[in-house]
C-alpha cells in the first residue's frame, strides 16, 4: 500500500554504481537534514539556508569515511517537495556502501525503485505523465527521444489534457445539476454547445492518438529493414552504415540466415537497422525460415531499404520494387555496386529514382542517410509539437474518445441526462488516469517499480 502520510526518510545512491571520480548519495524525508547532521562534521546543517553547499567530513564515531560536499534543499523547494540532502563523495564502492549503511543506522531506510520521483508526484511536484517522462529522459539515447521526453516532462502534454478536462468538468457539473431537478424536466447544459465541445475534444484526442506512431519511434528508434535478393550486398551495407564489421560478408549466397540488428543515430534520430536473409525460394529449411522472418520484419518496418543487383534488367528491378511498394511502407530503392555500372546503365536505372551506392567502397552512404531522413520525415517535427510516446497514455486516450463518442450518440438520439453524465464521467476518469488525477496503488507500483533506484 502506497502511503504518503509522514513518510520515512529514504536514502539511495543517485549516480550509477561502480568506481568513479564522484558519487552522489541522496536522502529525502522529514529527517534527512537531521540524520546527515549527526554524522557531518562542519557547520550545523539545521541552521543553514536551502540551496547551499557545505564542505566537511562524514564520520562514523571517530572514523572519517570521506571528505564530502553536502547540498541542502529544504522543503518544499526540492525535487520531492521534502527535505532533501545530496552528499557528493568520492566514487569508491566501499565509501558509498559505508555512508549508506551509516545513514540507515541513523534512521533512514533504503529507497525503493523510483521512490524519489513517486514522492515528487504524491507531493504535487509532478503529475503522473511528467513523472513517467523522467524515466524516459534518463533512458533517452538520441536527440529525438530526448526532445519527446523533455517536452512531456515540462508539461506540454499535461497542459493540453488539463484544458480538455476542465471544459468537460464544466458540462458534467451542469448535467449533474439537471439530475437534481429531474422531476422539473429542465436543461442546464445546452446540448448544441455540448456537442460542439465533444467534437472539438475528439479532434484533439484523435490528433494525439495519431501522434503515438511518431512519438513511439522517436522514443524507441525507427526500425529499418535492409532487404533484397541474396548476395546484393545487404550485410556490406549494414557494415558501411555502422562503420564496423557487424555482419559476416561472403560471396556465397544465403550467408545471412537470420536477422542481425544494430542501432545508430542519424540527424538526432535513433534508427534500428535490421539486416535480413536474402529473398528467394530455397529448399534449405533453415534459410527458408530466415526468408520467412525477412517478410515478417518487412511488414513491421517503418522503412525498407531495398537493395537491387545493378546487373539485372531495369524491368526485373522495377518488378521487385513494385512488389515492395505493395506493402504500403515507405521504402528506398538502392542500387548497390554502382561502381560496376556504365554511364548508360546508370541512365537507364535513373528512371526508377534509386539511390546509387557502393557499400564495399563506402560511396554514396552519406547521401543514402540523407534520403533515409527524408523518408521518415521525423526531423521536421517542431519542439512545440505534443507527441504521445507512452502505450498507457494512448490506450487511455482511445478509451476517452470511445466514451465521448457515446456522449455524441446520446445527444443525437437522445438519451436521458443520467446516461450522458455516466459517459462524461468515464471520459474524465480515463483522462485523469494519464495525469494521475485518478490513480490506484497497483498503477503507481507498476509505473515506479520500473525506475532505477535513486530516482
Amino acid at each position: 500500500m502506497i502511503n504518503n502520510t509522514n513518510p520515512d526518510t529514504i536514502v539511495a545512491l543517485a549516480t550509477p554504481s561502480g568506481i568513479g571520480a564522484i558519487a552522489v548519495i541522496r536522502l529525502s524525508g522529514p529527517h534527512a537534514i537531521g540524520i546527515t547532521n549527526r554524522v557531518f562534521k562542519s557547520r550545523d546543517l539545521e541552521k543553514q539556508a536551502s540551496h547551499t553547499i557545505h564542505f566537511g567530513t562524514i564520520r562514523e564515531g571517530e572514523t572519517i569515511l570521506d571528505e564530502v560536499l553536502v547540498s541542502l534543499f529544504i522543503a518544499p523547494h526540492s525535487y520531492t517537495r521534502e527535505n532533501v540532502v545530496e552528499i557528493s563523495t568520492h566514487g569508491s564502492p566501499y565509501i558509498i556502501e559505508s555512508i549508506i549503511k551509516l545513514m540507515i543506522k541513523e534512521g533512514a531506510r533504503a529507497a525503493k525503485p523510483g521512490e524519489f520521483t513517486l514522492r515528487a508526484f504524491l507531493n504535487g511536484g509532478l503529475d503522473l505523465s511528467q513523472a513517467e517522462a523522467v524515466a524516459d529522459l534518463i533512458a533517452s539515447n538520441s536527440s529525438a527521444s530526448h526532445q519527446v521526453a523533455m517536452q512531456q516532462m515540462r508539461g506540454g502534454f499535461s497542459s493540453e489534457l488539463k484544458a480538455l478536462r476542465e471544459q468537460l468538468i464544466n458540462f458534467a457539473s451542469l448535467i449533474e445539476l439537471e439530475l437534481d431537478f429531474s422531476e422539473e424536466d429542465v436543461e442546464f447544459a445546452n446540448r448544441d454547445q455540448l456537442k460542439q465541445l465533444i467534437l472539438q475534444i475528439t479532434r484533439v484526442l484523435t490528433r494525439l492518438i495519431r501522434s503515438f506512431e511518431q512519438g513511439n519511434v522517436m522514443k524507441n528508434g525507427v526500425p529499418v529493414v535492409i532487404a533484397g535478393k541474396p548476395n546484393v550486398g545487404k550485410s556490406t551495407l549494414l557494415n558501411a552504415l555502422l562503420n564496423e564489421e557487424r555482419a559476416i560478408v561472403s560471396d556465397i549466397a544465403g550467408t545471412t540466415r537470420d536477422t542481425i540488428e544494430d542501432e545508430m543515430t542519424i540527424g538526432g534520430i535513433l534508427f534500428r537497422f535490421i539486416d535480413t536473409a536474402g529473398l528467394r525460394k530455397t529448399e534449405d529449411i533453415i534459410e527458408a525460415k530466415g526468408v520467412e522472418r525477412t517478410h515478417e520484419k518487412m511488414r513491421q518496418a517503418k522503412l525498407i531499404i531495398y537493395l537491387v543487383d545493378p546487373l539485372q534488367s531495369t524491368d526485373t528491378i522495377k518488378q521487385q520494387t513494385e512488389e515492395v511498394g505493395q506493402l504500403h511502407i515507405p521504402h528506398v530503392t538502392v542500387v548497390n555496386k554502382s561502381d560496376l555500372l556504365s554511364p548508360q546503365q546508370q541512365q537507364e536505372l535513373a528512371t526508377l529514382n534509386p539511390s546509387f551506392i557502393s557499400a564495399k567502397n563506402k560511396e554514396g552512404i552519406d547521401e543514402l542517410k540523407d534520403e533515409i531522413l527524408r523518408k521518415v520525415n521525423l526531423h521536421k517535427i517542431s519542439t512545440d509539437d505534443v507527441l504521445v510516446s507512452n502505450v498507457r497514455h494512448v490506450e487511455a486516450l482511445q478509451k476517452t474518445r470511445d466514451a465521448l463518442e457515446r456522449v455524441l450518440y446520446g445527444i443525437d438520439n437522445p438519451v436521458t441526462s443520467d446516461f450522458l453524465s455516466m459517459d462524461i464521467k468515464q471520459a474524465l476518469h480515463y483522462l485523469g488516469e494519464i495525469t494521475g488525477t485518478v490513480t490506484t496503488d497497483d498503477l503507481l507500483e507498476n509505473i515506479f517499480s520500473k525506475f532505477c533506484i535513486g530516482k
